[in-house]
């Protein structure tokens, strides 16, 4: 029996507000459960127990290695607060289903979107500084892996997606440039910026102190997080602005 439009309709609203119920809840949910894994400030290594290669003469380490410990703990989760709870919940904002302000003002929900999306520029440049001085505390060297490279490219991007927003707020900057088309391109440009985080958020899961910190089925479910968010904040996007402009053509 086939559906009616209007039954159609009510389906694929339900399936998006299920969508973006389940990605605000793994949005406060990853950075929760890698807090719990990094444990900031702690003095201990937690790079597994006796899992393979000798790992487990590892698993605590004492001065001076455990300062460095202390302070590599806090970027996993600066990172997951900067890209998957902040920049989440920053665009989740514009969405018209599972908002936590759609019952606000557009120009309210733009200033909490600025003030989320400030919020995490600044954990990402904190925790990739952080990492920097750890490597370098270390002797080793920085960005010669995917997670790193990915990671300086999402953070810079971040900062230039921001710079980017203040023509948003004073559009009569680009005086050639349509209000319309800024939101779209801005729109867009945040998309790109969102899943470089996203990207990096997945390779630093790739890394040995993950990988020897969460095994198993765990592993599979973390990896899927954001994916799951990726995939929901593709789709308001799309649906906001790219399909809508297909269609006014």
């Amino acid at each position: 029996m086939a559906l009616t439009a209007e039954t159609e309709s009510r389906l694929y609203r339900s399936l998006r507000v299920a969508a973006g119920a389940a990605a605000h809840l793994v949005a406060l949910g990853f950075p929760a459960a890698v807090a719990v894994l990094a444990r900031p400030g702690s003095s201990e290594c937690r790079w597994g127990r006796g899992r393979g290669r000798g790992q487990g003469r590892m698993s605590q380490l004492t001065s001076p290695c455990a300062s460095l410990a202390g302070l590599f703990s806090w970027h996993p989760l600066l990172m997951a607060l900067a890209f998957s709870f902040l920049m989440t919940e920053a665009l989740l904002i514009f969405s018209p289903e599972t908002s936590l302000l759609r019952s606000f003002s557009r120009k309210v929900r733009v200033r909490a979107h600025w003030a989320l999306q400030l919020l995490a520029l600044f954990c990402a440049l904190l925790g990739l500084g952080i990492i920097t001085y750890n490597k370098h505390l270390n002797g080793k060297g920085h960005f010669v892996t995917w997670h790193g490279l990915t990671g300086l490219l999402a953070v810079l991007y971040a900062g230039g997606q921001c710079a980017g927003g203040v023509l948003l707020l004073y559009p009569k900057l680009m005086k050639n440039w349509t209000l319309a088309k800024l939101k779209l391109y801005h729109a867009t440009s945040g998309l790109v910026c969102y899943l470089l985080g996203c990207a990096s958020l997945m390779l630093g899961m790739c890394s040995l102190w993950f990988t020897t910190t969460v095994t198993g089925a765990s592993w599979y479910l973390a990896m899927l997080c954001p994916l799951v968010t990726s995939l929901v904040i593709m789709n308001q996007v799309s649906n906001a602005y790219l399909y809508r402009k297909r269609s006014q053509h």
